[in-house]
């Protein structure tokens, strides 16, 4: 589980201190509970069966819950992406895929909780190029089914969606090729879990999209010039994903 303090600034750290925040927790869940700090952020490393009552906890003093799982790490901040990348050590991780995003704010406030990714299920994410038309009707139909959204960003609407389709049983092809039927606009949607990532443009596609795949990886931007450094970019099959297709790769 990730919480992030209730303020944006740098020095803020979530609870009292991680000792206590700790000690409290323990108390609560009854279970270990470790807690890492990443300057705004918190990693808690608690049981899965705990984790009900320290969401209860934490939310009920005003921290973010940025995303829970057994293994996918979710960062959100405001400001300049070198320095967010920075000041989470972003370059000294690890894994076999990751995904990030810039966001030009259109149709909501400039905030730690507004920013991507989203997370709206364990392991699970999705970062948004675009504007959905629909998506009030839909956060409507989201919570006649239990499925509860925490800001007005329309890129939740879309993260919850698909992760209420996963939880139905769809899979995660099944889950992208939905969002074409269901949801209007315009939009290019990555989204990644914990075995691997997919991509899918609406019918009209256009927000820029590329993608590049070699032996060794398989890269998705928004222009090309973000592969430039690539390893073995020059020998890369480079293309443009087409509207209303889904692509996705899992390990």
């Amino acid at each position: 589980m990730q919480a992030e303090s209730s303020g944006n600034e740098p020095s803020r750290r979530p609870g009292p201190s991680p000792a206590a925040t700790d000690a409290a927790l323990a108390a609560e869940t009854g279970a270990e509970v470790e807690i890492a700090i990443a300057d705004t952020h918190a990693v808690l490393r608690l049981p899965a069966e705990a984790e009900a009552a320290a969401t209860a906890w934490l939310e009920a003093r005003g921290l973010r819950l940025m995303g829970a799982g057994k293994s996918m790490e979710i960062y959100k901040e405001t400001g300049l992406p070198k320095d967010v990348a920075a000041r989470f050590g972003i370059r000294a991780m690890g894994g076999t895929h990751g995904i990030g995003h810039t966001r030009m704010a259109t149709e909501s406030a400039v905030t730690t909780l507004g920013a991507h990714p989203f997370s709206t299920a364990a392991d699970q994410c999705l970062v948004h190029n675009g504007s959905l038309s629909n998506h009030n009707q839909m956060r409507r139909k989201l919570a006649k089914k239990g499925v509860f959204t925490r800001t007005e960003n329309d890129t939740e609407v879309g993260a919850a969606y698909i992760s209420s389709r996963i939880a139905e049983g769809a899979t995660l092809g099944e889950a992208l090729e939905g969002t074409l039927a269901d949801l209007d606009g315009f939009f290019t949607f990555v989204t990644g879990t914990r075995t691997g990532f997919g991509v899918v443009r609406d019918p009209i596609a256009c927000k820029p999209a590329v993608m590049a795949e070699t032996a060794d990886y398989v890269a998705f931007a928004s222009e090309y010039r973000a592969f430039a450094d690539l390893p073995g970019i020059a020998d890369a099959r480079v293309w443009e994903p087409e509207p209303a297709t889904v692509y996705f790769w899992e390990r």
